[in-house]
């Protein structure tokens, strides 16, 4: 029973799309490609992962739910051809199954009392039926993947989305982490329950390893708070007459950016373009800490 959804934002992203995965080894194939614990995913739990090159650079985040016995992946819908393909690449004698489901459209909700309202348990991952909590951040609320927008909901656009994500300072794939260029420990997956420190080897294990363990993370993707201009993603960013980091997506006065910590953390303002930002560390998130 959904009680007074009302209260519930509902927007579909027509920017993420779902690959299907059948077949009897499919735990086996994604687990040794992706950072986080394939094991963990079960009809009442789904996770948050990021696919790596061999360099342990960031590729793909992916959302994984099982459902009738197959695996939804949740990625980027402008790469998902090419997420597509790299997987067919590692796909070598298992038995795999591999498809596009341009049926389904994933839906992202939020809302006061969300858990209660959609019968979830307010933790990470959590599912039932349709529905999952978001596995990074409950605070972001929860998603489903669905062929048809769901009734009794309150509609909202992807961009009240991205202002109730950007609020909560959490990067998105290919936006705010650019591919072949960033860095997990940088983006705050450790934090948003990408990474799994237990499992075995997957691609690109060794540089995210050797980040944690010799903590070796001097910048870190900050939410801001936009004063003034508007600035451009890829716009340097600067403390005085040094540059420290650089934009990433914004949406109204809310942003992220990367951002060198110390001199972040120790700025009066910094300048991008004719804006000036106000960064933050949001509750979730652990600065210093290897």
């Amino acid at each position: 029973t959904i009680y007074n959804a009302m209260s519930i934002h509902i927007a579909q992203l027509p920017y993420r799309g779902i690959i299907e995965i059948q077949g009897e080894d499919k735990a086996d194939f994604l687990q040794g490609l992706i950072t986080n614990d394939i094991t963990q995913v079960t009809p009442e739990k789904s996770i948050y992962a990021c696919l790596l090159s061999p360099q342990g650079r960031f590729l793909f985040d992916l959302f994984i739910q099982e459902k009738d016995g197959a695996y939804l992946l949740e990625a980027e819908s402008s790469r998902l051809e090419s997420l597509l393909k790299k997987l067919s690449l590692y796909k070598l004698r298992r038995k795999v199954d591999l498809m596009i489901r341009s049926d389904l459209k994933v839906f992202a909700l939020w809302g006061e009392d969300l858990p209660h309202q959609l019968n979830l348990v307010d933790e990470s991952g959590f599912t039932h039926k349709d529905y999952f909590m978001d596995p990074r951040l409950t605070d972001l609320g929860a998603r489903a993947y669905l062929t048809a927008t769901p009734d009794g909901f309150q509609s909202a656009t992807p961009c009240d989305y991205d202002l109730h994500r950007l609020g909560l300072g959490v990067p998105e794939g290919g936006r705010d982490l650019i591919p072949e260029k960033s860095i997990l420990l940088e983006s705050g997956m450790d934090e948003l329950n990408a990474i799994s420190w237990t499992k075995g080897c997957y691609m690109g294990q060794e540089l995210t390893a050797r980040t944690k363990f010799r903590g070796l993370v001097r910048k870190r993707i900050l939410p801001v708070i936009i004063h003034g201009g508007i600035p451009k993603e890829g716009d340097p960013i600067y403390s005085g007459d040094q540059t420290i980091g650089e934009m990433r997506t914004h949406n109204a006065d809310r942003g992220l950016a990367i951002l060198r910590i110390d001199d972040a953390l120790d700025a009066r303002e910094l300048d991008c373009g004719n804006a000036r930002l106000e960064p933050y560390i949001p509750s979730w998130m652990i600065i210093g800490e290897a």
